[in-house]
């Protein structure tokens, strides 16, 4: 085990390099200029020059790169072209309505997931197995734009029973920083609850047609216990396989959420910071959230080995 961790960490760090060395070459030479946005249109060109020098921009690129990794290794993610502040400052700032954000949602895609998985492979071709069916049609083929626009105008809009927009913190009180997280929770969630549901189907009918649940229940043993201590267990890998997908793919997802409702997290910095073409949040951003995807694939491999003994690295 302390080998294969070892040899995932060497791994981890060249795939990070990689990352680094993509992600500041592609802001680099996407078109645009910073320092012609931050000086305006009607900017002279000695003026654009200056900034340009100020900022470092006139640089060979492996200068600007090594700056920017040694930056890095040391804590410093740079500082912000457009609010000149640091950068790592301004993430902090907008770190508690992301974590709130996705922490609710993955409980709430994990635990309606798995549910609706379960028992839509006990009833299999009931009422529930075809409800899951639909609704994963729906939570795949549908955007998240539009479910967002849509429970907005029925919840807020019409009914007036949930807040349209904003956030606030848990410090304000339990009640409000919840109600301005459900609609959120639910836009964002409802795409992993389907991928989650079906993959749980899909691996729970594969176990329940096993001899020993076959024997199992032929001892007379409770359905409850049967779905839960023999099916679900031996069918964990897959599931907790997606599950680890769906968290990692939620980086994504926060953005285009944010955006819709007006939650000032990391999705909204990042959206700011791609039409100002403020560098140093974009590659700190993604630099940050390559790194957790990577931990998180990490930590799914070595959780395999708690759900099924047998599997040995």
């Amino acid at each position: 085990m302390a080998g294969y961790i070892l040899r995932r960490l060497v791994s981890t760090i060249a795939v990070m390099v990689m990352v680094g060395i993509f992600v500041f070459l592609l802001l680099r030479l996407a078109p645009g200029d910073p320092a012609a946005i931050i000086a305006g249109k009607s900017a002279t060109a000695e003026v654009i020059a200056g900034i340009r020098q100020q900022l470092g921009l006139n640089d060979p690129m492996p200068v600007q790169f090594l700056r920017w990794a040694l930056g890095i290794l040391k804590g410093d993610l740079g500082t912000s072209i457009f609010a000149g502040r640091p950068v790592l400052e301004l993430m902090a700032q907008r770190l508690e309505p992301t974590l709130s954000l996705s922490i609710l949602t993955m409980i709430f895609s994990v635990t309606a997931g798995v549910s609706f998985g379960v028992l839509a492979a006990w009833r299999t071709g009931g009422f529930i197995d075809r409800l899951l069916t639909a609704f994963s049609a729906l939570g795949y083929s549908v955007p998240v734009f539009v479910i967002g626009y849509f429970l907005i105008y029925v919840f807020a809009i019409r009914t007036h029973w949930l807040p349209v927009q904003g956030y606030k913190s848990i410090e304000g009180g339990l009640g409000p920083w919840v109600t301005h997280l459900i609609l959120p929770t639910l836009v964002l969630g409802l795409g992993y609850i389907a991928f989650i549901a079906r993959v749980t189907r899909a691996s729970m009918l594969e176990v329940l047609s096993e001899d020993y649940m076959r024997t199992a229940a032929a001892k007379g043993a409770s359905s409850y216990a049967m779905l839960f201590h023999h099916a679900l267990k031996n069918a964990g890998v897959p599931i907790l396989t997606v599950i680890g997908i769906s968290f990692a793919y939620m980086i994504g997802g926060v953005v285009l959420t944010e955006t819709v409702f007006n939650i000032p997290g990391i999705g909204r910095l990042v959206v700011d910071a791609i039409n100002n073409r403020d560098y140093p949040i974009i590659q700190s951003v993604l630099i940050l959230t390559s790194g957790l995807y990577v931990l998180i694939n990490l930590t799914v491999d070595l959780a395999y080995t708690l759900i099924d003994p047998r599997i040995r690295y």
